[in-house]
């Protein structure tokens, strides 16, 4: 025992320092960083999905909050009613200026506290939150009828992510099946987040183009593409094993808006070009701003299907008193649309000369040539909403029927500068209305009168794409 005493002894003072620094470092690797791998690498097997945009963690897509958490209401898919859900009902009071929200109990974040209502915290603006020990309370400076399409929205927590036992950096923890595990940022963007669910991780890729992500599908960085809007190469990819799913989008549509200031689109000549643009004839096909599914919507309004006949008629009604040069501002996702549309409206240009030069009712014919219509098409990845004549744009339909942003006169979110004192009356009184049948008496009429102007030419409900490798 004295010999392997001497032994110790003499190893500790030779390599003491080496042995000390090795049990130290052996502890922090076993206390600190065998849990945080242990919670980072799982045999779940992971997901790779590409997605298009540009996001941090304050602007995440829907896709990922929606999978990260829940709001105090939804919407029902069938109807687009809204309907609670981390909200057990609400309550509309002083004439529909005050919502107080009852919240479930027993619901939990994903660090397992409990939610309270003093953890709902959506930042409105001009909108003073009070919460009680079971109550969330909204109280608004006017009527808003549709507020509670508008708490729909996921709840998302702040929280604090330790990582390599020493470091930490901001996360969020929300009340969904899938959680926050890691992230990566370049230049304040995300690059890749990665969430944990019951059965797999997601790790989600970005891309700044549907191209992009592409080229990143076919370099095997992702398995799965989400929502992009073109197809791109992908479309005759000799791998069979590939499967793309097409998906129509009842809460986007395509559409011309008109710059609603330029006295050439006079009522008529906006009809004429209406009538003169074909439609679809299925399910894709846009009649109005308002969701097909939707409560609100109105069957059977004004579609403006193709009549090349109307539309001459609509032009010689009241023969312009200068050329119709026209200016089709569009992006490149739709340049191939546009450049079809620019045809059918020169088309009907050619024909409504000509039949203004042959017709025995029109006395003033040296304006007949003023009927050839030109179209200049111009095609930017970021059209400037302040300076067109007619943009060919997709837009985002609102959960709730209320349009007000869009169409109302006075509203800067208004870029076609639309103008009509009976939509305003309308819009103004449909969002200040509860009662869910009034409303939609008020939003139909409303469909009725903005698809007679027209405010636009409504072409068709946008279709997206979600790629994976079979």
């Amino acid at each position: 025992m004295r010999k392997l005493y001497w032994y110790i002894t003499a190893y500790v003072k030779k390599h003491g320092l080496t042995f000390v620094v090795s049990v130290i470092g052996a502890v922090l690797i076993f206390s600190l960083l065998m849990p945080y791998l242990a919670k980072k690498i799982s045999i779940k097997p992971n997901k790779y999905i590409g997605i298009v945009g540009e996001y941090n963690l304050q602007n995440l897509p829907q896709e990922i909050k929606n999978k990260l958490s829940v709001g105090l209401t939804t919407v029902n898919p069938e109807d687009q009613t809204i309907k609670p859900l981390l909200a057990e009902r609400w309550v509309t009071e002083n004439d529909g200026k005050t919502y107080r929200f009852i919240i479930k109990k027993g619901v939990k974040w994903q660090n397992g506290e409990d939610l309270t209502p003093d953890d709902i915290n959506y930042n409105f603006k001009d909108v003073e939150t009070i919460s009680t020990p079971n109550d969330i309370i909204f109280k608004l400076p006017d009527t808003f009828a549709p507020f509670p399409a508008v708490v729909t929205e996921p709840l998302l927590k702040p929280a604090v992510d330790r990582y390599l036992g020493l470091f930490k950096r901001p996360t969020l923890i929300g009340i969904g099946p899938y959680k926050i595990i890691s992230y990566q940022m370049k230049s304040n963007k995300l690059k890749q987040i990665t969430l944990q669910g019951p059965k797999d991780n997601l790790r989600y890729r970005f891309y700044l183009t549907d191209q992009d992500a592409i080229i990143g599908f076919e370099k095997g960085e992702v398995d799965y593409l989400s929502d992009i809007k073109q197809r791109g190469e992908l479309a005759d990819w000799p791998d069979k094993s590939v499967v793309i799913g097409e998906k129509i989008n009842y809460d986007q549509y395509l559409a011309v808006f008109f710059n609603h200031n330029d006295p050439m689109l006079t009522k008529n000549v906006k009809q004429a070009l209406a009538y003169a643009t074909q439609k679809l004839n299925n399910d894709l096909k846009a009649t109005g701003p308002i969701n097909p599914n939707s409560w609100a919507y109105l069957e059977g309004g004004k579609d403006y299907t193709k009549d090349l006949d109307r539309a001459v008629e609509r032009l010689l009604s009241s023969l312009p008193d200068q050329p119709l040069a026209l200016n089709l501002t569009t992006t490149s996702t739709y340049q191939q649309r546009a450049e079809g549309i620019a045809q059918e409206w020169e088309e009907l240009g050619n024909l409504a000369q000509d039949s203004c030069q042959s017709s025995s009712d029109i006395k003033e014919k040296e304006l007949c040539a003023n009927l050839k219509i030109t179209v200049n098409l111009k095609v930017t990845n970021f059209p400037d909403l302040q300076n067109f004549q007619l943009l060919l744009i997709g837009q985002e339909i609102p959960i709730d029927p209320d349009q007000y942003f869009l169409w109302h006169s006075e509203q800067g979110t208004n870029f076609s500068n639309y103008r009509n004192t009976r939509i305003d009356s309308l819009l103004e009184t449909g969002r200040q209305t509860l009662n869910q049948n009034e409303r939609q008496v008020i939003y139909q009429e409303f469909q009725q009168f903005l698809l007679e102007d027209p405010a636009a030419i409504f072409l068709e409900y946008l279709i997206s794409y979600d790629v994976r490798r079979g």
